[in-house]
């Protein structure tokens, strides 16, 4: 298979401005034909995914938590077939397997990124996988060549991984005659996920040992309906990971009350780390974010939701009371209604400082090309790191996993023709949300299954997918009490992807670790 049109076509596709006035007897012109004659050889040359499995197994070792982890890494497809037997869409994933364990009792996790659009890349090369980009300070990355090294933080002493990219992104593709957009909503994409990990499971004997799900950002979307179809299905897993979560967007709308309630703790952390606010070595980053969630779920909510009708003297009040933990200007606060959106404080905040604060990670800051403007130009958090982590995985997969294809990784779905994300859900407990609640879907699974037990990974700095959100998703689950203590929450002084940097990574690989050896019977062999 070739990424190019042959020659011939390509001087057909040339000259048709000139061939187009002239016709053929058969009634067709020159132009058509030419048309025809390319669309006929991209048909046969251009890369496309194929229906047939195949993987490529390489054998290597690292040195981590004190030990040398011989193991094989696996790279290779998995086709998702309908209830017909019929391919829909090949999956490519990458696999990490520790030498001399018996598979059946070993823990194995399933791991997935979000966007919705990502591949799992971010998973795979920054927190969990044997290698990792090599990150550290929230600063714009150099160009190549990237650094690269071996990741003494890796969970594979604890659990096998499995890294899935999702339809579209990375080297993953739809199959046959349909198109991606069977695969691009809430609900095609679980269906998807569901039949690509029963199938991975099925394949490589899986079924006796302990399974996880862990998923990052809108992957925390995924996780709460996979784990549902999943039990469904006859899966029943040990454990579900949610780093960084969004599981409810009906919380995050923009304009409403509950959005500006969920938000106001992660910019009071991010006004503690610029040192926006006054007197802040007398305080913690801890008990400053305490005291914003009292404010948050107390006198703040309260004033939101007496919208206009909040008298002047309480709005002052509650505009000064906001000042001292977010950072900005009282006069600021009222100006916005008490109701500052993600975009005006990233720019407000360090505005005399003539610098933008980032969304997925709010230490970082950017540089606009005005200083005027209510909104940042970018996330510097996002364009910092980004080519270094498809430039280093591009170079990893190819020389030293060995995998050949000529498909191209691509960094997302979105953008590709037919994706436009169908938001719809159908909920566990009946009928169609459309704006989804997944937490809905993980609640049944853990009153269904009582042995799940739910870790959920939060970084203070994440304005994306804030923690005091995923804590008010969670809170509504309305479990038992019992139940209840299936929950478990971790935090770190980092943003959305708490393991770019080298601290918080160590933290949460010790979260993790105990974590498993809690999770999967009591301890992992």
């Amino acid at each position: 298979m070739r990424y190019w049109v042959t020659a011939a076509c390509a001087a057909a596709l040339m000259a048709m401005p000139l061939a187009a006035v002239a016709q053929e007897a058969g009634g067709r012109s020159a132009a058509e034909r030419n048309r025809t004659a390319i669309a006929e050889d991209i048909e046969r040359n251009w890369a496309r995914a194929s229906a047939e499995e195949r993987e490529v197994t390489t054998s290597h070792s690292i040195t981590a938590h004190g030990k040398r982890l011989n193991y094989k890494a696996t790279a290779g497809t998995l086709t998702v077939r309908n209830d017909g037997g019929m391919p829909t869409a090949s999956l490519f994933y990458v696999a990490y397997t520790l030498d001399g364990q018996a598979p059946g009792s070993r823990p194995i996790t399933y791991m997935f990124n979000g966007g919705p659009g990502s591949p799992s890349i971010w998973l795979h090369m920054g927190a969990f996988g044997p290698q990792r980009v090599l990150t550290d300070d929230p600063v714009v990355e150099r160009p190549a060549p990237f650094r690269m090294g071996p990741n003494d933080m890796t969970l594979l002493d604890k659990t096998d991984l499995v890294f899935i990219d999702m339809v579209g992104a990375g080297y993953s593709r739809p199959l046959g005659e349909g198109t991606g957009a069977a695969h691009w909503g809430v609900d095609g994409d679980v269906d998807t996920f569901a039949r690509a990990i029963l199938r991975y499971t099925t394949r490589f004997n899986r079924w006796s040992s302990p399974k996880f799900i862990l998923g990052e950002s809108y992957g925390t979307l995924r996780a709460g309906a996979l784990a549902y179809q999943l039990e469904d299905r006859g899966m029943s897993l040990n454990g579900v990971i949610l780093l960084s979560s969004i599981m409810n967007y009906g919380v995050r709308q923009s304009g409403y009350p509950q959005n500006f309630v969920t938000l106001l703790p992660t910019y009071a952390a991010t006004a503690w780390y610029h040192n926006a606010i006054p007197n802040k070595a007398s305080v913690s980053l801890e008990d400053h974010v305490q005291r914003a969630r009292d404010f948050a779920i107390g006198r703040y909510n309260a004033a939101l939701n007496k919208g206009h009708f909040i008298p002047d003297q309480e709005r002052a009040e509650v505009a000064r009371e906001m000042s001292a933990l977010i950072g900005l200007d009282p006069a600021f606060i009222e100006q916005a209604n008490l109701r500052v959106e993600l975009s005006p404080f990233r720019k407000e905040l360090l505005r005399d400082r003539r610098q933008t604060v980032g969304r997925l990670d709010s230490r970082y800051t950017g540089i606009d090309y005005s200083h005027v403007t209510s909104s940042p130009e970018e996330d510097p958090s996002s364009s910092a790191i980004t080519g270094h982590y498809f430039g280093v995985f591009r170079d990893y997969v190819a020389n030293t996993l060995k995998y050949e294809t000529d498909l191209d990784y691509r960094q997302s779905a979105r953008g590709l023709p037919g994706f436009d994300w169908n938001w719809s859900h159908r909920s566990p407990l009946g009928g169609v949300q459309t704006t989804p609640n997944t937490a809905v879907d993980l609640a049944a699974v853990i009153r269904r299954n009582p042995h799940v037990k739910v870790l959920a990974l939060n970084g203070y700095y994440d304005a994306a997918t804030p923690f005091f959100s995923t804590e008010y998703d969670l809170s509504q689950m309305m479990l038992e009490p019992h139940l209840r203590r299936n929950i478990q929450f971790t935090y770190y002084e980092a943003g959305h992807m708490m393991y770019t940097s080298r601290e918080p990574l160590e933290k949460l690989y010790r979260d993790m670790a105990a974590y498993y050896d809690e999770t999967a019977n009591g301890g992992l062999r």
